[in-house]
């Protein structure tokens, strides 16, 4: 096992997040201590970072890659394992700090599972917090966990509540590119092609995430993720447009003071942070010359044009199983407009609709939020038909 430092995990090491830190890992072996790595189906990307960086353990999630996978590691001494049992295995290993970065509902089990060990847990699982945010914070109580938040602004937050005088913040201020259609009509949006809503103007990130901030839900998981992370309610949270992406996150206190988290938009800086904390390490991150950017403009959103976050803001105010729905229908009707079969505007109408339909519902258990999980699932599929029929 490579270095003698910091013994960590990474779940979901083959995605966006998680190659940026197997990079971060690999720039300092001598620090860290690789226990597993946990990938989606890219058996040849996990082997070969499983054994640049020494890992004792490399799981994939997909079982029909365990063979591709084992034999891409033989002779390197890393066990390889497949499955979903395995995963959750993986995420129970003793390490001192995990980054959970495996995307959706399907990271629940081993985020979960990571937080129980007690230790510091990297959340990059948005779904986490969103669908499950009651029985994971509950967790996280019971077995004295730390959650260190990786989305670029809930480490912006984060960073700048870093004093300890939480009880001080009156407000938070979560900021938005504004994606590739911030400028664009409801009819130039209606008539939007995956191609279209994939060309993020700032970031570079997978698919689901990139049509999620085109339509913004993004920002509106955020804000439900941002509510559990730091115990507030709806109307302390707040979201701005900000195309620049310079500034991260801000935080307003009692006595007038503004602080805020500003960075070039690169997502190592969040993961190097968390990965390193309470101390920094360094990156090769490009510096930010406040010159040179010149001007930093900030808007209030359209939610007519962006109903998506007046959607989130409801789930999280109605609170039990709505965010679990929210999430899970999206899901089904991003999938359903990458491969075309419906409109742009028709993600968040699905959503609208799947949530009307089900209603209030409580999810005080993973078990309770898998499941309506699932039905939400179902409930959006006829949907989805009829407007791919359409």
């Amino acid at each position: 096992m490579s270095g003698t430092g910091k013994t960590v995990s990474v779940l979901g090491s083959t995605g966006s997040i998680g190659t940026q830190t197997v990079e971060l890992l690999a720039a300092d072996p001598a620090r860290y201590r690789v226990v597993a790595l946990v990938g989606g189906r890219n058996a040849a990307l996990l082997a070969k970072q499983a054994r640049a960086l020494g890992a004792r353990r490399a799981v994939i999630a997909d079982p029909a890659q365990h063979a591709a996978l084992a034999e891409a590691l033989a002779g390197s001494g890393v066990e390889a394992a497949a499955g979903p049992e395995a995963v959750v295995e993986a995420a129970a290993m003793d390490a001192e700090w995990t980054m959970a970065a495996i995307t959706g509902a399907a990271g629940l089990p081993s985020t979960l599972a990571a937080i129980r060990r007690g230790r510091s847990v990297a959340l990059a699982n948005k779904e986490a917090l969103v669908c499950a945010g009651e029985v994971m914070l509950e967790a996280v109580r019971a077995h004295g966990a730390t959650l260190l938040p990786v989305d670029s602004e809930h480490n912006a937050i984060f960073q700048s509540m870093a004093d300890g005088n939480h009880g001080a913040v009156e407000q938070i201020v979560l900021t938005a590119s504004g994606g590739p259609f911030r400028n664009a009509s409801l009819e130039q949006m209606r008539g939007a092609r995956p191609e279209d809503a994939l060309k993020h103007p700032v970031w570079s990130m997978g698919a689901k995430i990139s049509i999620d901030s085109a339509t913004m839900m993004n920002k509106g998981l955020e804000l439900i993720e941002a509510a559990r992370l730091f115990s507030l309610p709806s109307e302390r949270i707040g979201v701005l447009i900000h195309p620049q992406s310079v500034v991260h996150g801000l935080a307003y206190y009692t006595d007038g003071s503004v602080l805020a988290q500003l960075g070039s938009p690169d997502m190592r800086v969040p993961i190097a942070h968390s990965l390193a904390w309470p101390e920094r390490i360094a990156t090769s991150a490009r510096r930010l010359d406040l010159a040179q950017v010149a001007r930093l403009e900030f808007f209030a959103p359209d939610l007519e044009r962006f109903p998506a976050l007046r959607l989130a803001r409801g789930a999280l105010e109605a609170g039990g199983g709505a965010p679990a729905i929210l999430s899970a229908a999206n899901e089904e009707a991003v999938a359903a407009f990458l491969a075309g079969r419906i409109g742009f505007l028709d993600i968040v109408g699905t959503v609208s609709r799947v949530l009307d339909a089900m209603g209030a519902r409580a999810a005080a258990s993973l078990e309770a939020v898998v499941a309506l999980d699932a039905e939400a699932r179902r409930r959006a599929g006829p949907l989805l038909a009829t407007l791919a029929g359409g």
